[in-house]
């Protein structure tokens, strides 16, 4: 079999992120009548539906763990290790934190693909972890009916930098680091209509590291912060305003999306994860077009960083932003909590 003629999409029932289970399906398993074992060094965990765990190491620093594995979202092998990897690491930086080493998962359909491939997954998530400055220390591996693959990384961070998704405040301004629409984008690939420029397009959003997050850490009035991937913007914005307290209001015209995006949803083109994702927290969002709901629903892979800066600082973020060579606009702002619905789009 010549591994350059293989596409790996066409082993997998799902794509990235939007394999994800529904955030519904999610809070009915992590259910539990046995309570958690208490452990006072466990500064965020399962309870608080962040972005990864974090444990105090007694030093004034921490430890931030993580997992996260999916089935193919591209054809390229190489390009699904590296996408799978840089979507696995962002756990680390959207807790403003550095990562410092990862394991591979790999779960492999051995009857069906040849080793030769998961070599090349491999090699491309050797890429990504390079990139980040950080070994791909070894893994573990099994025998599984689709591919599947991802990292277990481990971060450190400075206590006061840490960054939650619930310790925003209200009068924050809200900032996205990454267009929205890979989800879209992604399912336009497996049904064949994806064009060629967006497929460049995807593949660059998808393996950018989200390394500003570590910035982010180090600035005080970055009051909250998670990454934007499988519930789309507004299920993980609807984790932010529920574990602060506050709603959230989105300038629909300011959100940045894939230019092209409007091509794919006249072709009735959106992953069967967005209706699921819609179906978990729909109830708590606000009146929005068919066309937002697909938009801001899409399940990322590898998206962008939510970001909650302090009403009183967006013009020093801005400013040091530019300074990077980066320019954000706000997409909405942090209120007091809403009793008619947790977020609203304008």
């Amino acid at each position: 079999m010549e591994t350059t003629a293989i596409k790996l999409t066409q082993y997998s029932h799902g794509a990235g992120c939007g394999c994800k289970i529904s955030p519904a399906i999610l809070d009915k398993i992590l259910h539990s009548h046995i309570p958690a074992l208490p452990d006072a060094r466990l500064l965020v965990g399962n309870d608080k539906r962040d972005d990864a765990a974090v444990l105090d190491l007694g030093n004034g620093t921490a430890l931030i763990s993580t997992t996260d594995f999916f089935m193919p979202i591209v054809d390229d092998a190489y390009d699904f290790g590296r996408i799978a990897s840089a979507n696995a690491i962002s756990d680390v930086y959207a807790m403003g934190g550095k990562p410092v080493l990862a394991i591979a998962i790999l779960g492999w359909p051995i009857d069906k693909l040849p080793p030769e491939v998961a070599q090349k997954v491999l090699e491309g998530s050797r890429a990504v972890c390079a990139e980040a400055g950080i070994t791909l220390a070894g893994g573990h591996s099994i025998d599984c009916p689709e591919p599947v693959f991802g990292l277990a990384v481990n971060g450190i961070v400075n206590i006061p930098q840490l960054k939650q998704n619930s310790t925003a405040t209200t009068g924050c301004r809200l900032y996205l680091t990454k267009a929205l629409g890979v989800g879209i984008l992604s399912t336009a690939q497996k049904r064949g209509i994806l064009l060629p420029e967006d497929a460049a397009i995807a593949l660059k959003s998808m393996t950018t590291l989200n390394k500003l997050g570590e910035v982010f850490g180090q600035m005080d009035y970055v009051k909250a912060m998670t990454d934007v991937t499988g519930f789309g913007l507004l299920g993980h914005l609807s984790e932010m305003c529920e574990g602060s307290g506050l709603s959230a209001v989105i300038e629909f015209n300011k959100v940045p999306v894939i230019s092209s995006l409007a091509y794919y949803l006249d072709q009735k083109c959106f992953p069967g994860g967005t209706q699921r994702n819609w179906n978990s927290y729909g109830s708590k969002i606000g009146p929005l077009t068919e066309e937002q709901k697909y938009i801001l629903a899409d399940p990322q892979t590898s998206g962008g960083l939510l970001v909650a800066v302090a009403e009183e600082s967006i013009n020093d973020f801005e400013a040091e932003m530019l300074k990077l060579d980066h320019h954000f606009t706000a997409i909405g702002w942090l209120k007091q909590k809403d009793t008619a619905s947790l977020i609203t789009i304008l």
